[in-house]
């Protein structure tokens, strides 16, 4: 039996789903787990976790056409009962505050699917994150459902908000982190505590490399309106009408601030939205939006424009590496404890 393959197996393991461009993967694979698995159905979030992420393998495709027999075969013949984490983001544009929240948005029913393959393979934790609409106002009932359906499938299911910027990562961005541990392990899941005060935007910048960076400029109408902004992460939506006679995208646009967090990333740039950068005429370059959200320089995008949409749609890696690193220490040790007795 090599050493490599001895050090491989002492790695706690984990299978993400909807693993999008890998941002919860590269938490994991920070905090010293072994991937054996990621489904995803997106071309170029597939595309690029593959480029980031050779060594993994990869179920390109609808999860609902996922059996659990299939994905237990392909993250290694494993049996149920052996994964340590099963980990997953079902898409949240139902749950979203930035849209009307639907309790029976078709896209919230992609959760039974992650529901039905936690229940086959009775991995020891689980973590699922989503935005926070899922526990704000109407929603909160389906928040509610969905803790109910966890605990169904064997698990005692815990969920938190916790803000990344309290976690390395220079961005305000609140995710609901939902953990869960089986029933016979007899350990309560929970949540790590912050590590950090609020990053500065700013020091992040340090680590920008320049060389094949790529930018978008600002229209002459955004840069008409820069004159008068008085800086900050706050539009004012009446100046820029005044000066303009359109609101065009001004409800995205946004202004980072060299001395605070950034503010969330939203997933696409349509008309002047984005984010400018705080001293100069453009929007954040793709490799000053990697470091705002924790992803480290050589992290591959195949465009600026798909880095955004992928960048918005990921947990940022820092905030899930400290989740998993909270998750080893403090509750699969605890698992192992209890079973060694």
């Amino acid at each position: 039996m090599s050493e490599m393959w001895f050090q491989m197996v002492k790695k706690p393991t984990v299978i993400s789903t909807f693993a999008g461009c890998g941002g919860s993967s590269l938490g994991y694979k920070l905090a010293g787990f072994h991937e054996l698995l990621a489904v995803e159905w997106d071309d170029n979030a597939v595309a690029t976790f593959k480029l980031n992420f050779p060594e993994v393998p990869v179920f390109h495709g609808d999860i609902a056409k996922l059996t659990g027999a299939e994905c237990m075969r392909l993250a290694g013949d494993i049996k149920p009962g052996e994964l340590d984490v099963f980990d997953g983001s079902p898409p949240c544009q139902g749950f979203s505050t930035a849209g009307k929240r639907k309790f029976d948005d078709p896209r919230n029913s992609l959760f039974k699917e992650y529901a039905r393959l936690l229940r086959e393979l009775q991995p020891k934790v689980f973590v699922m994150e989503n935005v926070t609409g899922m526990v704000k106002g109407v929603m909160k009932q389906a928040y509610l459902q969905i803790i109910k359906t966890l605990r169904e499938c064997g698990y005692r299911a815990l969920g938190e908000v916790l803000n990344a910027m309290y976690f390395n990562v220079p961005q305000s961005r609140e995710r609901v982190i939902i953990i869960g541990v089986r029933d016979d392990l007899g350990v309560e899941p929970n949540h790590p505590k912050p590590q950090t005060r609020p990053l500065r935007f700013g020091a992040a910048l340090g680590l920008v490399v320049t060389d094949g960076d790529q930018h978008r400029q600002a229209s002459a109408r955004v840069l008409k309106y820069a004159k008068h902004h008085r800086g900050g992460w706050n539009t004012d939506m009446r100046l820029m009408v005044k000066l303009s006679g359109k609101t065009y995208s001004v409800a995205s646009l946004k202004w980072a601030e060299l001395d605070s967090p950034l503010g969330t990333i939203a997933k696409q740039e349509i008309v002047d939205a984005g984010i400018m950068h705080p001293n100069r005429e453009r929007y954040l370059s793709m490799n000053e939006l990697k470091a705002g959200a924790s992803f480290p320089q050589s992290f591959d995008f195949t465009s600026r424009k798909n880095a955004i949409q992928r960048i918005g749609n990921s947990v940022p890696p820092n905030l899930m590496r400290a989740i998993a690193e909270h998750i080893k220490s403090n509750i699969l040790s605890k698992c192992e404890d209890i079973h060694a007795k």
